[in-house]
């Protein structure tokens, strides 16, 4: 098992890296919101790829993906982030292939496994 402190020296590590690309950046985003690995930005279309350049460029090590907005619509998390009209909604994301179908709690398995 690794370090107890690892999650705390990468969440150090990481936060020096944003400042870097929002203070390099020509263009700054909106909103950055991030929890652990995964972040929540919101930037200007035009400026997406040269912000994503930006903030690979500042480690080797380190390379960012992106997901952009699909039909305004974009998961975070456990989160379905929805624009419509200049209004911001959050709603519970649910993966396509969800269903709805819940094991029974009278159903003939066991309570621990």
């Amino acid at each position: 098992m690794g370090s107890p402190v690892s999650p705390i020296v990468a969440n150090l590590c990481m936060e020096v890296v944003e400042e870097l690309a929002i203070n390099t950046s020509t263009v700054a985003p909106r909103v950055w919101k991030r929890y652990v690995d995964d972040s929540f930005v919101i930037i200007k279309k035009d400026a997406v790829s040269s912000f994503h350049d930006t903030l690979n460029s500042i480690d080797p090590k380190i390379a960012f993906t992106i997901e952009e907005e699909n039909n305004g619509q974009i998961s975070f998390l456990d989160t379905l982030v929805s624009r419509k009209n200049g209004v911001t909604s959050i709603d519970v994301y649910r993966k396509p292939t969800h269903t709805d179908r819940y094991l029974d709690f009278s159903s003939h398995h066991e309570l621990k496994h």
